[in-house]
């Protein structure tokens, strides 16, 4: 007989099992702690000798970045930290050193652009009902296993179509939308961080508010210079485990932790999102130990969101996540003491919708990205006048 690993194992019996049960019955694996083999750490590693050999149309040189001896680079963008030797390319791919000079690759050419409600985002607490300008160039810090976009976030820009589409093009085009923001989104916009900065900068001489949807793998320093036209975000705390970070996602927990407590401190409105991935993230007690850490340094009225997982990319024969486990992920949140938490991916479920922390009446009904009920006044609750955290409609 045939030997195999106990990840086989579990992958066998869950294709299995998805065939011949509907997809709750996948609450009989609840409880379940699986001990998930594969490498301890798949952090990216720099691609030596794969720069092109001159700057193109779209490249741009870098912003904090240090020239080291014997034309050597040093990315100060993410926590990667590149070290690149002429001819190299990043961890993100969308980085060079070519000649000395460190270039982004990704400034003026998204790959992808659309116009989305801002729910998507997602955003609850910032403008409900408004649209996003949303774009994306190629590229990403993480080597995440289960990545819904890979098809875009782990590849170079000159392997995917593109728009050329430089900052004044994309207010144009934002306004011509009818989008109350600009959404940098999809892929991980830190990688095209130069793009994105600029862009912001002419967003908000034009009256659009700038959205960051990203991982918050990010130095300080340039996230502070972000945080100068940043009016909102959704960043994805991949989980409060430093050994799953390096296991899932090829990154590490700390710096996003940073992240937060930047933004929190320079009164960025932020979302949190985590993606519970059986057998990666659905350990209760680290949950409970990510939902104290929340209420002891961001405080209770940052909006936590809780996604299910479906199968993707490298983990497309894992089970989608049991909505029981949703379910009771948001209780234990709201009992630690977090105020709004949400649950994304499952139509239907309260934990779509926005209660009063105070009076607990219903604010805000989602049915998809539609809203049908609305009970704020400005800022404020319509039944008890509390003040709901977020950024609203006037």
């Amino acid at each position: 007989m045939k030997n195999i690993s106990r990840r086989n194992f579990i992958f066998y019996i869950t294709a299995l099992l998805s065939s011949a049960l509907p997809c709750n019955a996948f609450a009989l694996l609840k409880g379940k702690n699986y001990e998930i083999s594969g490498p301890d750490d798949i952090r990216g590693k720099v691609f030596k000798g794969d720069a092109p050999e001159k700057p193109w149309k779209w490249a741009h040189e870098g912003y904090f970045y240090k020239k080291l001896e014997g034309g050597k680079v040093v990315c100060g963008i993410c926590p990667n930290r590149c070290t690149l030797s002429s001819g190299d390319r990043s961890v993100c791919r969308s980085r060079v050193n070519i000649n000395g000079i460190l270039y982004s690759l990704t400034y003026g050419n998204p790959c992808a652009l659309n116009v989305d409600p801002i729910e998507k985002k997602p955003l609850f607490h910032f403008k409900p009902r408004s649209k996003a300008f949303s774009l994306a160039t190629t590229g990403c810090n993480f080597r995440c296993l289960n990545c819904q976009n890979w098809e875009i976030s782990q590849v170079k820009p000159t392997e995917v179509r593109h728009h050329e589409l430089f900052p004044p093009g994309v207010i144009k085009a934002a306004i011509q939308s009818g989008s109350k923001s600009i959404a940098y989104t999809y892929s991980e916009p830190t990688t095209f961080f130069e793009y994105m900065i600029d862009t912001s900068r002419l967003a908000k001489e034009n009256g659009l508010y700038n959205l960051w949807i990203s991982n918050g793998y990010i130095n300080k320093k340039p996230l502070l210079e972000f945080c100068k036209v940043l009016d909102g975000a959704n960043v994805n705390l991949k989980s409060f485990s430093d050994a799953i970070y390096r296991k899932l996602n090829g990154g590490r927990l700390q710096p996003v932790l940073n992240t937060f407590k930047t933004l929190h401190e320079q009164k960025i409105h932020f979302e949190i999102t985590n993606l519970v991935v059986p057998g990666y993230t659905d350990d209760p007690d680290i949950v409970k130990k990510m939902c104290v850490w929340i209420l002891k340094n961001l405080g209770p009225d940052h909006p936590l969101h809780f996604l299910r997982f479906f199968p993707r990319y490298k983990l497309d024969r894992l089970p989608p996540t049991p909505v029981s486990t949703l379910t009771r992920f948001r209780e234990l949140a709201m009992q630690t003491g977090i105020r709004y938490v949400y649950l994304g991916n499952v139509p239907g479920h309260e934990g779509n919708n926005t209660f009063c922390h105070n009076c607990k009446n219903l604010l805000i009904e989602r049915q998809g990205y539609y809203i049908p009920t609305y009970n704020l006044i400005g800022n404020q609750c319509k039944f008890c006048k509390t003040v709901i955290p977020g950024v609203w409609q006037k």
